[in-house]
């Protein structure tokens, strides 16, 4: 009879299974922010701001937030994809009037960036939020000046005027044919993440009167904000199991010949 090694025990096999990875904060620019659970950050910023209301529609995929105004509109798609558009946000001049200007952010929009546009919402009433702004040569270098402070890099081509950051994978963009033609579907703003504009991590586009002030909150944030995101630790290598004392292991003795 041949004797074989002693049972592997469950501590053993612990010991021997390579731990997952662990998650730890780290700190980086605003832009490359984990995006958070945008659900919580539209249910926070609603719980402090009492002049905000939530409507449900009939489906509940999507959550509406209506200013008691009536002239400022969130819609929040909970189901979005990360590069679909996820939030909307819509001003008219009056509760039954046109729209006036949009905007909208794709679900990978970073926490950071997307708390500074309802930060704007919030305080909006002091500089006339829903009413936007011209997107004339004033506004544009007002909305555009921290990226300027902040060094980015300015260039200009055909239609578009671009604002890059020295690691090259954030910008602003502005497109003056759409900003001259508010009725256009075409972006007048589009601030982005990723490797190059045509391949983006996340987009956040405005019409053409989007307000000034606003894109340059968001601008600053883009410039100088920071933030967390979470980065995977390896795990030390696994031990190598250690057979405990039990019952040796015995050699195959020949009880004679093989049939």
């Amino acid at each position: 009879m041949r004797a074989g090694p002693a049972p592997t025990t469950d501590t053993e096999r612990e010991a021997a299974e390579p731990a997952p990875p662990t998650t730890e904060p780290e700190i980086v620019p605003a832009h490359t922010a984990d995006p958070g659970d945008h659900d919580a950050i539209l249910n926070e910023f609603l719980a402090a701001h009492s002049d905000w209301e939530k409507w449900r529609t009939w489906s509940d995929d999507t959550t509406h937030a209506i200013h008691e105004s009536q002239t400022l509109r969130i819609e929040r798609v909970h189901e979005a994809r990360p590069r679909e558009i996820a939030w909307t946000v819509a001003a008219y001049e009056t509760p039954v009037s046109d729209r006036l200007w949009h905007l909208t952010a794709t679900g990978l929009t970073p926490a950071p960036v997307l708390q500074t546009l309802l930060d704007c919402l919030a305080d909006g009433d002091g500089w006339d939020i829903p009413r936007g702004s011209p997107a004339d040569g004033e506004n544009v270098t007002a909305a555009t000046k921290p990226l300027t402070e902040a060094g980015w890099k300015h260039t200009v081509g055909g239609r578009w005027i671009r604002w890059t950051n020295p690691s090259q994978d954030a910008g602003v963009q502005f497109d003056a044919f759409a900003a001259q033609r508010p009725d256009s579907f075409h972006a007048t703003w589009t601030i982005w993440t990723g490797p190059n504009i045509d391949q983006p991590t996340w987009t956040l586009q405005a019409s053409s009167r989007a307000p000034a002030p606003m894109i340059a909150d968001l601008a600053e944030e883009l410039a100088h904000g920071t933030s967390t995101r979470q980065r995977a630790t390896a795990q030390p290598a696994a031990r190598p199991a250690i057979t405990p004392p039990g019952i040796p292991t015995v050699p195959a003795q020949s009880t004679g010949p093989s049939l």
